[in-house]
């Protein structure tokens, strides 16, 4: 009996935390550092978006923790594209908590026969494309896969001399989902700047998470630009500083936004941001 009391304690414990400041009514946002994002909707549900929880930005990865233990719940994984730093932890978070895989079809299938995610947990009603809309979390999320400019591809663990190192992750993407009582979202996901992103101004984003890092994907003044074509009521960078050949800090691109009068907002690895509706709650 006091084994089961202290298992039941250490799960509520864990469930408080995963999420961190939320609370019933509002949407929180955690960014776990480089491209992993936390949302907890109004009712409750975990979604986990490119969760490379290991990443060395993640507070609760450092000093050999392990930043899966503080995560009790996650409802989807969104994945933007196949690249290692986005797949991340998702396998390992998905035999944990049975989280349904959100991404394109050729990517989940690849992972499923490659790396092992459930099979179960993924589907018609996940797997989606470019252009495609879902209705998930019992029809308070609705999930967008808008365009991106980049590459997709997935670490074949199973390589062998004549095989490929890398296969096919489907095409690359990026979200836009909306939030019933809550704030519409925007994941830029990798993409390179294009012209029409000013299409997915029309979801009329209230937050846009754009990468920032260059190199692999937009260099600040870019991301700027894209930040404006979206229209985003604020904008939080990510996919930064993470490795040496990437943008170290976000000062000069919040210095570009300023100059746009586009609003910004810099969160530290860890660090939780919560919603009430559409509009952000100071702290």
């Amino acid at each position: 009996m006091k084994t089961k009391l202290n298992r039941l304690v250490v799960s509520l414990f864990l469930f408080a935390f995963s999420g961190l400041a939320w609370s019933a009514g509002n949407t929180t946002l955690t960014w776990y550092g480089h491209s992993a994002f936390e949302i907890v909707t109004p009712k409750g549900k975990v979604l986990m978006i490119d969760p490379w929880l290991k990443n060395p930005m993640n507070p609760f990865a450092k000093d050999g923790k392990d930043p899966l233990s503080v995560i009790a719940r996650t409802d989807y994984i969104l994945l933007t594209h196949g690249h290692f730093d986005h797949v991340g932890d998702s396998v390992a978070l998905a035999k944990k908590t049975g989280a349904r895989l959100v991404t394109n079809f050729e990517l989940g299938t690849n992972m499923a026969k490659l790396l092992g995610y459930p099979k179960d947990q993924m589907g018609f009603d996940t797997l989606m494309n470019i252009g495609g809309e879902i209705v998930i979390a019992d029809g308070e999320v609705t999930v967008n896969m808008v365009p991106a400019i980049h590459s997709s591809g997935l670490n074949n663990p199973q390589a062998g001399e004549n095989q490929p190192d890398v296969v096919y992750g489907g095409s690359a993407a990026g979200f836009v989902i909306r939030i019933k009582n809550g704030p519409t979202i925007y994941d830029s996901g990798d993409t390179a700047y294009f012209s029409d992103m000013k299409l997915i101004g029309a979801y009329a984003p209230d937050v846009a998470l754009i990468n920032i890092g260059g190199h692999f994907g937009m260099e600040p003044p870019m991301a700027a630009r894209a930040a404006q074509a979206v229209r985003a009521k604020l904008v939080i960078p990510q996919h930064y500083a993470t490795f040496p050949v990437l943008t170290q800090s976000a000062d000069g691109f919040v210095k570009i936004l300023n100059k746009m009068h586009i609003r910004s907002k810099v969160m530290q690895p860890g660090e939780s941001l919560t919603f009430k509706g559409k509009k952000l709650v100071a702290k």
